[in-house]
């Protein structure tokens, strides 16, 4: 896809404060420190179109970012910081769990799962992906930081990742690597693919 421009939109924590412009949305779900912020940077080739945080679990909000004006990156609040309390962690929950419920039917296309390739997905990463499933909603797992590993080593952690998630052979698995772009033809390929682009549109 090309893309033509891309901006911060708006910052929500209730249904009636997201956008009602009807356009797409593919959302981004996953730990506190995988880096979703990093990888939507990356994807839209921007450097600080979404804020990395210095203190990892501290956005309890949801960020709706515009691409090309015509559909939106959603980064949704991260999981699993361990530092947090169970009240702020809960407030997160009911936050996406509030999103995704409204979102499902009319707006939201896909939603990202990112995880970190260098280890097994957490039980958090497990649960989100039950609840991802369990909303029947189109579901896509990066595994994000594959720079960090050596390419003879990106296989087996698919597989692993793959095992421990229980993923059926239709769902895919995209190593992913912000600093050296690998993955990023292929998940721009899903995104086209779950958002309809066709022809001009998907040329980089």
């Amino acid at each position: 896809m090309i893309i033509k421009n891309a901006s911060h939109e708006i910052t929500a924590v209730k249904p009636n404060q997201y956008p009602v412009t009807g356009f797409p949305e593919i959302a981004f779900a996953g730990r506190s420190n995988v880096g979703k912020s990093s990888i939507i940077n990356t994807l839209v080739n921007r450097k600080s179109l979404a804020r990395v945080g210095s203190t990892p679990g501290k956005t309890r909000q949801i960020n709706f970012f515009s691409v090309n004006e015509n559909f939106y990156l959603v980064d949704l609040p991260g999981y699993g910081f361990a530092s947090v309390s169970k009240e702020m962690k809960a407030s997160w929950s009911n936050i996406i769990e509030t999103y995704l419920y409204s979102r499902k039917e009319n707006f939201l296309k896909m939603v990202v799962l990112l995880v970190d390739i260098r280890h097994s997905p957490s039980k958090d990463d497990i649960i989100m992906y039950q609840w991802l499933k369990g909303f029947g909603l189109n579901t896509l797992i990066i595994a994000n930081k594959a720079d960090k590993i050596s390419r003879g080593q990106i296989n087996p952690r698919i597989n692993d990742i793959r095992k421990v998630l229980q993923l059926d052979g239709a769902e895919k698995v995209i190593p992913f690597s912000t600093s050296n772009r690998l993955g990023l033809e292929k998940v721009w390929a899903e995104f086209d693919n779950a958002l309809n682009v066709t022809g001009e549109e998907q040329k980089v």
